[in-house]
Protein backbone atom coordinates (compact mmCIF):
# COMPACT_ATOMS: atom_id res chain seq x y z
CA UNK A 1 0.00 0.00 0.00
CA UNK A 2 0.94 3.52 0.37
CA UNK A 3 0.87 6.90 -1.35
CA UNK A 4 2.75 7.41 -5.11
CA UNK A 5 5.62 9.15 -6.41
CA UNK A 6 6.40 12.14 -3.46
CA UNK A 7 4.68 15.37 -5.37
CA UNK A 8 2.51 13.12 -7.86
CA UNK A 9 -1.01 13.76 -6.54
CA UNK A 10 -1.10 9.97 -7.17
CA UNK A 11 -2.38 7.21 -4.85
CA UNK A 12 -0.58 4.15 -6.19
CA UNK A 13 -2.04 1.80 -3.50
CA UNK A 14 -4.09 1.58 -0.09
CA UNK A 15 -4.03 -1.32 2.67
CA UNK A 16 -7.01 -2.88 0.60
CA UNK A 17 -4.51 -3.39 -2.25
CA UNK A 18 -2.30 -2.25 -5.19
CA UNK A 19 -3.49 0.30 -7.20
CA UNK A 20 -3.28 0.86 -10.92
CA UNK A 21 0.56 2.13 -11.07
CA UNK A 22 1.85 -0.98 -8.49
CA UNK A 23 -0.30 -3.45 -10.89
CA UNK A 24 0.94 -2.07 -14.02
CA UNK A 25 4.53 -2.49 -12.75
CA UNK A 26 4.08 -5.56 -11.36
CA UNK A 27 2.40 -7.23 -14.85
CA UNK A 28 5.48 -5.69 -16.74
CA UNK A 29 7.87 -6.83 -14.46
CA UNK A 30 6.21 -10.09 -14.84
CA UNK A 31 6.30 -10.10 -18.53
CA UNK A 32 10.07 -9.98 -18.41
CA UNK A 33 11.00 -12.61 -15.57
CA UNK A 34 8.56 -14.70 -17.70
CA UNK A 35 11.45 -14.92 -20.42
CA UNK A 36 14.67 -14.52 -17.80
CA UNK A 37 15.34 -10.99 -18.89
CA UNK A 38 16.95 -7.85 -17.29
CA UNK A 39 15.90 -4.62 -18.21
CA UNK A 40 13.55 -1.26 -17.61
CA UNK A 41 10.04 -0.63 -17.75
CA UNK A 42 8.45 2.69 -17.77
CA UNK A 43 4.50 2.83 -16.89
CA UNK A 44 2.41 6.00 -16.81
CA UNK A 45 1.39 7.21 -12.97
CA UNK A 46 -2.50 6.07 -14.24
CA UNK A 47 -1.26 2.69 -14.65
CA UNK A 48 -1.22 2.91 -18.41
CA UNK A 49 1.86 3.38 -21.14
CA UNK A 50 1.36 6.99 -21.52
CA UNK A 51 1.76 10.13 -19.19
CA UNK A 52 4.31 11.08 -17.09
CA UNK A 53 6.11 7.97 -16.70
CA UNK A 54 7.75 5.78 -13.80
CA UNK A 55 10.60 3.65 -15.07
CA UNK A 56 11.46 0.52 -12.99
CA UNK A 57 14.76 -1.55 -13.35
CA UNK A 58 13.56 -5.45 -13.23
CA UNK A 59 16.58 -8.14 -12.57
CA UNK A 60 16.25 -11.02 -12.98
CA UNK A 61 18.62 -14.34 -11.62
CA UNK A 62 15.91 -16.49 -14.04
CA UNK A 63 17.14 -18.30 -16.85
CA UNK A 64 15.73 -18.15 -20.51
CA UNK A 65 12.58 -20.24 -20.22
CA UNK A 66 12.94 -23.47 -22.37
CA UNK A 67 11.47 -24.49 -25.42
CA UNK A 68 11.89 -27.90 -26.38
CA UNK A 69 10.97 -28.79 -30.20
CA UNK A 70 10.48 -32.57 -31.13
CA UNK A 71 10.86 -33.62 -34.26
CA UNK A 72 13.87 -32.77 -36.64
CA UNK A 73 11.46 -32.30 -39.75
CA UNK A 74 11.16 -29.24 -41.75
CA UNK A 75 9.04 -27.11 -40.03
CA UNK A 76 10.98 -27.24 -37.01
CA UNK A 77 14.25 -24.88 -38.07
CA UNK A 78 11.64 -22.23 -38.24
CA UNK A 79 10.01 -22.54 -35.21
CA UNK A 80 13.76 -22.71 -33.70
CA UNK A 81 14.00 -19.37 -34.81
CA UNK A 82 10.85 -18.23 -33.65
CA UNK A 83 11.68 -19.79 -30.12
CA UNK A 84 15.12 -17.94 -30.17
CA UNK A 85 13.18 -14.58 -31.27
CA UNK A 86 10.68 -14.79 -28.16
CA UNK A 87 13.55 -15.57 -25.41
CA UNK A 88 13.74 -18.93 -24.99
CA UNK A 89 16.44 -21.71 -25.06
CA UNK A 90 15.43 -24.21 -27.37
CA UNK A 91 16.35 -27.89 -27.90
CA UNK A 92 15.87 -30.12 -31.16
CA UNK A 93 15.40 -33.48 -30.57
CA UNK A 94 14.93 -36.41 -32.33
CA UNK A 95 15.30 -40.25 -32.22
CA UNK A 96 17.09 -40.31 -35.74
CA UNK A 97 20.56 -39.27 -35.93
CA UNK A 98 20.44 -38.25 -39.69
CA UNK A 99 18.01 -35.50 -39.00
CA UNK A 100 18.97 -34.79 -35.71
CA UNK A 101 22.26 -32.52 -36.40
CA UNK A 102 23.54 -29.06 -35.63
CA UNK A 103 24.35 -28.36 -39.08
CA UNK A 104 20.34 -28.96 -39.93
CA UNK A 105 19.46 -26.57 -36.26
CA UNK A 106 21.92 -23.82 -36.38
CA UNK A 107 20.23 -21.60 -34.31
CA UNK A 108 19.15 -24.24 -31.53
CA UNK A 109 20.87 -24.07 -28.43
CA UNK A 110 21.12 -27.89 -28.13
CA UNK A 111 20.11 -30.79 -30.49
CA UNK A 112 19.48 -34.37 -28.26
CA UNK A 113 19.47 -37.38 -30.57
CA UNK A 114 17.27 -39.57 -28.27
CA UNK A 115 13.77 -41.19 -27.82
CA UNK A 116 11.83 -37.60 -27.33
CA UNK A 117 10.16 -39.90 -24.24
CA UNK A 118 13.37 -40.77 -23.02
CA UNK A 119 15.04 -37.68 -23.13
CA UNK A 120 11.80 -35.99 -21.75
CA UNK A 121 12.04 -38.12 -18.47
CA UNK A 122 15.65 -37.42 -17.98
CA UNK A 123 15.13 -33.75 -18.04
CA UNK A 124 12.18 -34.20 -15.91
CA UNK A 125 14.72 -36.06 -13.11
CA UNK A 126 17.09 -33.80 -13.79
CA UNK A 127 14.95 -30.93 -12.74
CA UNK A 128 15.65 -28.71 -15.79
CA UNK A 129 12.28 -28.10 -16.65
CA UNK A 130 9.72 -25.67 -14.66
CA UNK A 131 6.56 -23.81 -15.09
CA UNK A 132 7.67 -21.94 -18.28
CA UNK A 133 8.83 -24.46 -20.45
CA UNK A 134 6.87 -24.97 -23.89
CA UNK A 135 6.93 -28.78 -25.69
CA UNK A 136 6.39 -28.43 -29.10
CA UNK A 137 5.45 -32.19 -30.47
CA UNK A 138 6.06 -32.16 -34.25
CA UNK A 139 6.94 -35.90 -34.69
CA UNK A 140 3.35 -36.91 -36.62
CA UNK A 141 4.19 -40.42 -35.44
CA UNK A 142 2.43 -42.12 -33.11
CA UNK A 143 5.59 -44.49 -31.61
CA UNK A 144 6.94 -40.92 -30.87
CA UNK A 145 3.61 -38.79 -29.90
CA UNK A 146 2.06 -40.85 -27.75
CA UNK A 147 4.59 -42.28 -25.45
CA UNK A 148 5.76 -38.52 -24.93
CA UNK A 149 2.67 -36.97 -24.42
CA UNK A 150 1.48 -39.49 -22.04
CA UNK A 151 4.26 -37.69 -20.43
CA UNK A 152 4.18 -34.28 -21.25
CA UNK A 153 0.78 -33.61 -20.42
CA UNK A 154 1.27 -34.66 -16.83
CA UNK A 155 4.50 -32.37 -16.12
CA UNK A 156 3.87 -28.77 -14.81
CA UNK A 157 4.70 -26.67 -18.31
CA UNK A 158 3.22 -23.93 -19.52
CA UNK A 159 2.23 -25.41 -23.14
CA UNK A 160 2.15 -28.90 -24.73
CA UNK A 161 1.54 -28.50 -28.48
CA UNK A 162 0.98 -30.90 -30.91
CA UNK A 163 1.07 -30.89 -34.84
CA UNK A 164 -1.21 -32.67 -36.92
CA UNK A 165 -4.33 -32.24 -39.01
CA UNK A 166 -7.97 -32.26 -37.07
CA UNK A 167 -8.09 -36.41 -38.38
CA UNK A 168 -4.75 -36.95 -36.78
CA UNK A 169 -5.82 -35.34 -33.86
CA UNK A 170 -8.39 -37.52 -33.39
CA UNK A 171 -6.65 -40.73 -33.78
CA UNK A 172 -4.07 -39.30 -31.47
CA UNK A 173 -6.71 -38.49 -28.68
CA UNK A 174 -8.10 -41.73 -29.01
CA UNK A 175 -4.70 -43.62 -28.67
CA UNK A 176 -3.53 -41.20 -25.22
CA UNK A 177 -6.93 -42.33 -24.08
CA UNK A 178 -6.15 -45.92 -24.18
CA UNK A 179 -2.97 -44.92 -22.08
CA UNK A 180 -4.43 -43.93 -19.38
CA UNK A 181 -4.40 -39.88 -20.27
CA UNK A 182 -7.69 -38.75 -18.35
CA UNK A 183 -9.95 -35.81 -20.25
CA UNK A 184 -8.88 -32.96 -17.69
CA UNK A 185 -4.88 -33.68 -19.24
CA UNK A 186 -6.11 -33.91 -22.35
CA UNK A 187 -7.82 -30.64 -22.72
CA UNK A 188 -4.06 -28.93 -22.12
CA UNK A 189 -2.99 -30.32 -25.27
CA UNK A 190 -3.02 -27.51 -28.10
CA UNK A 191 -3.40 -29.84 -31.22
CA UNK A 192 -3.81 -28.74 -34.41
CA UNK A 193 -0.86 -26.64 -32.68
CA UNK A 194 -1.43 -22.54 -32.93
CA UNK A 195 -3.32 -20.20 -33.90
CA UNK A 196 -5.31 -19.81 -36.80
CA UNK A 197 -3.69 -17.43 -39.39
CA UNK A 198 -4.28 -19.28 -42.75
CA UNK A 199 -0.62 -20.86 -42.30
CA UNK A 200 0.67 -22.45 -45.31
CA UNK A 201 4.73 -22.15 -45.30
CA UNK A 202 7.39 -23.37 -42.48
CA UNK A 203 7.65 -19.86 -41.26
CA UNK A 204 4.22 -19.05 -40.73
CA UNK A 205 3.50 -21.87 -39.13
CA UNK A 206 6.33 -20.68 -37.12
CA UNK A 207 4.21 -17.41 -36.30
CA UNK A 208 1.06 -19.25 -35.75
CA UNK A 209 2.72 -22.08 -33.04
CA UNK A 210 5.44 -18.69 -31.48
CA UNK A 211 1.86 -16.64 -31.39
CA UNK A 212 -0.61 -18.98 -29.35
CA UNK A 213 2.85 -19.39 -26.71
CA UNK A 214 2.32 -15.68 -25.99
CA UNK A 215 -1.41 -16.06 -25.79
CA UNK A 216 -1.33 -18.69 -23.41
CA UNK A 217 1.46 -17.61 -21.53
CA UNK A 218 -0.29 -13.95 -21.20
CA UNK A 219 -4.18 -15.01 -21.02
CA UNK A 220 -4.60 -13.99 -24.31
CA UNK A 221 -7.44 -15.08 -26.30
CA UNK A 222 -6.14 -14.99 -30.28
CA UNK A 223 -8.90 -12.59 -31.10
CA UNK A 224 -8.30 -9.63 -33.06
CA UNK A 225 -8.29 -6.06 -31.35
CA UNK A 226 -9.65 -4.55 -33.88
CA UNK A 227 -13.62 -3.94 -32.39
CA UNK A 228 -13.06 -5.83 -29.42
CA UNK A 229 -13.56 -4.70 -25.43
CA UNK A 230 -11.17 -7.60 -24.46
CA UNK A 231 -8.10 -5.75 -22.13
CA UNK A 232 -4.89 -5.26 -24.79
CA UNK A 233 -2.70 -5.89 -21.72
CA UNK A 234 -3.46 -9.27 -19.10
CA UNK A 235 -2.58 -9.71 -15.87
CA UNK A 236 0.10 -12.06 -15.27
CA UNK A 237 -0.35 -16.24 -15.44
CA UNK A 238 0.85 -18.45 -12.65
CA UNK A 239 2.29 -21.91 -14.18
CA UNK A 240 0.33 -25.09 -14.59
CA UNK A 241 0.11 -27.42 -12.24
CA UNK A 242 0.32 -31.10 -12.65
CA UNK A 243 -2.91 -33.13 -14.16
CA UNK A 244 -4.04 -36.12 -13.88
Amino acid sequence: GGGGPAGSGKDAGTATGPGPLERAIAAEAAALLAVGRTGSVSVGLDGARCGDPVTVLVESCLPPPRMIVFGAVDFAAALVRAGKFLGHHVTVCDARPVFATPGRFPEADEVAVDWPHRYLDAQEAAGALDARTVLCVLTHDAKFDVPLLTRALRLPVAYVGAMGSRRTHEARLGRLREAGVGERALGRLRSPIGLDLGARTPEETALSIAAEIVAVRHGGTGAPLTGARTPIHHEPRRGLGPVA
